[in-house]
């Protein structure tokens, strides 16, 4: 009996391990860094490398987007890579013309799901702020593949 009781409990302690579980970098579901994420995203839009999409976004059908620049839902980690190819970003990258930063950064963890709120600007840093793009945004980040990754980004003008 004691042996059958014991057999019963190795799911649930490979289901608990599993939980825990941490990559290489040594971060687990349980820790998210809400700036490091962001700043990593901004790293995305201030080199226009399109293989920091791949890296930053969930790589299904389920990531959505909704763009500033563009009226209705982009569905899908195809489409959410085509609509910054249109944009001009290119494999290993280019300078761009214009920077981006996000302010106001704030962020509350849901296990593993982490929502990002912040206020992005777009334009010449030195400039009066009224004469740069800007306007909310909200990032959905998941953990999946041993990370944390957008699973939603959504943008608003001022």
């Amino acid at each position: 009996m004691h042996t059958r009781l014991s057999i019963l409990w190795l799911p649930v302690l490979v289901f608990a391990a599993s939980c825990s579980r941490t990559d290489q970098a040594g971060t687990s579901p349980d820790i998210f860094d809400a700036e490091a994420h962001v700043a990593a995203w901004v790293q995305l839009w201030n080199t226009y490398d399109l293989a920091r999409v791949d890296e930053l976004f969930l790589a299904d059908t389920s990531l959505t987007y909704f763009s500033s620049e563009r009226e209705g839902l982009i569905q899908g980690f195809a489409a959410v890579r085509a609509h910054h190819e249109g944009f001009g970003f290119i494999e290993g990258g280019k300078e761009p013309e214009q920077e981006l930063w996000v302010e106001h950064v704030q962020s509350s963890v849901f296990g593993t799901v982490a929502v990002v709120k912040g206020i992005w600007f777009f334009g010449d840093r030195t400039a009066p702020r009224d004469s740069v793009s800007r306007g909310p945004m909200t990032a959905v980040y998941v953990w999946a593949d041993d990370r944390y990754r957008i699973a939603h980004m959504h943008f608003a003008d001022y």
